[in-house]
């Protein structure tokens, strides 16, 4: 008698790496202004500091739309409100790109700070319906691959495009790519209807499902101590004379980051919490090093080195272990995290400025390191959260 085995389908990669794009697109049109903010505010006529804003609105669209927008579009056609979400992107640049007042600028940045709540909202869940149960953390990773490769060599890429170029010309490039992405979704990225009526929670009831909470508090923490490292990286690395290495201790943060990403993707569909518990052992311990010794050039490398090995695939993880616990609710659940992550965002860049006015630069680690075994205790000890289920 001859057995026969079943393998798994072929990942559908051109799919999963189309909703790859989008979060790179999402990233770097968030972030780009903080590499133009001397171009674009002699344009617009404002200070710096004003410019700068641009960033803050587009934190706060994604924090207070991304739940209700979720919600009220639960039953919409996924694919419809994907390719709407990305012309969202199209619209917010080009207006960017091309006005000359700050108003308009601010309203075109808050545009694209809701289209990126809803599109984090349903990248994660579409990634986990294109393949079969067992390869759904691979297909995460995929299509969270923007998210680093954005921070590690887009935004630089950027920058220094804008540089050339201008950072108008930039802003219109990423119109540019969002417009080709609309019809490489249209032909890579299968359709898949919206929740029936029957199937959608109330945002309350998501929140008492089993594991919901712990993720989101494990996301909180974790990304709150991160922006307020990375936030202000520049001014930490003065003190030990790499103020003008900025850039090369970010590009080594990011291509660890990279490699913690490629990790995460091998082993999530059976390591998830093993992993998360890694990731927030390797960012305490790089934390560690950077406040025992920040004042070696060497060791700030290595500590960069394992800060992004063990921030890489974070994104991954708790949008994996948010979408396992939530189940039919997934999409909500992603909502909660997206808005989580703005907050930590946006309170990581409040509570470091507030931070380096009472105390030196130098003692940024040590607010840091409570918040990540936070998240440590709280991954190791949630019974429910971190969990995959099986199909």
């Amino acid at each position: 008698m001859t057995q026969t085995t079943q393998s798994a389908p072929p990942l559908p990669l051109a799919g999963l790496l189309a909703l790859a794009t989008g979060g790179f697109i999402t990233v770097m049109t968030e972030a780009l202004p903080a590499g133009v903010l001397p171009a674009m505010s002699a344009d617009l006529a404002v200070s710096e500091s004003a410019a700068g804003q641009t960033v803050t609105i587009y934190a706060i669209g994604s924090a207070v739309a991304a739940v209700p927008l979720t919600a009220a579009t639960a039953g919409w056609p996924r694919r419809r409100l994907l390719l709407l979400a990305i012309a969202g992107f199209a619209v917010a640049n080009t207006v960017t790109a091309t006005s000359t007042s700050y108003p308009l600028t601010m309203a075109a940045r808050l545009l694209a700070g809701v289209v990126a709540g809803l599109l984090w909202a349903l990248l994660a869940g579409y990634a986990r319906r294109m393949v079969s149960a067992p390869q759904r953390g691979r297909a995460m990773a995929i299509a969270m691959a923007g998210i680093p490769v954005a921070l590690s060599v887009g935004i630089p890429a950027g920058t220094f495009l804008a540089g050339l170029v201008g950072w108008r010309w930039t802003f219109g490039i990423m119109t540019v790519l969002s417009l080709a992405l609309l019809g490489w979704v249209a032909l890579t990225v299968p359709a898949f209807p919206g929740a029936s009526r029957q199937e959608r929670l109330p945002l309350r009831r998501v929140l008492r499902i089993p594991g919901v909470a712990p993720v989101l508090a494990v996301t909180l923490t974790f990304v709150l101590a991160h922006n307020l490292l990375y936030t202000y990286i520049a001014p930490f690395l003065e003190p030990v004379g790499l103020g003008h290495r900025v850039d090369a201790v970010l590009l080594t943060f990011g291509v660890a980051s990279l490699v913690g990403l490629l990790v995460t993707g091998t082993l999530i569909d059976t390591r998830l919490r093993h992993l998360m518990v890694a990731s927030c052992a390797l960012f305490a311990v790089a934390t560690l090093g950077l406040a025992l010794f920040g004042g070696s050039a060497a060791l700030v490398y290595v500590s960069a080195a394992v800060w992004g090995l063990g921030t890489g695939g974070v994104a991954t993880l708790v949008q994996t272990a948010s979408a396992e616990a939530a189940g039919d609710a997934g999409d909500v659940a992603q909502s909660l995290i997206v808005t989580s992550w703005n907050i930590a965002i946006g309170s990581g860049a409040l509570l470091g400025g507030a931070l380096l006015t009472a105390t030196p630069v130098t003692a940024l680690p040590w607010w840091a390191l409570p918040l990540i075994l936070i998240a440590l205790l709280t991954t190791a000890r949630a019974r429910h959260a971190f969990v995959t289920r099986t199909p």
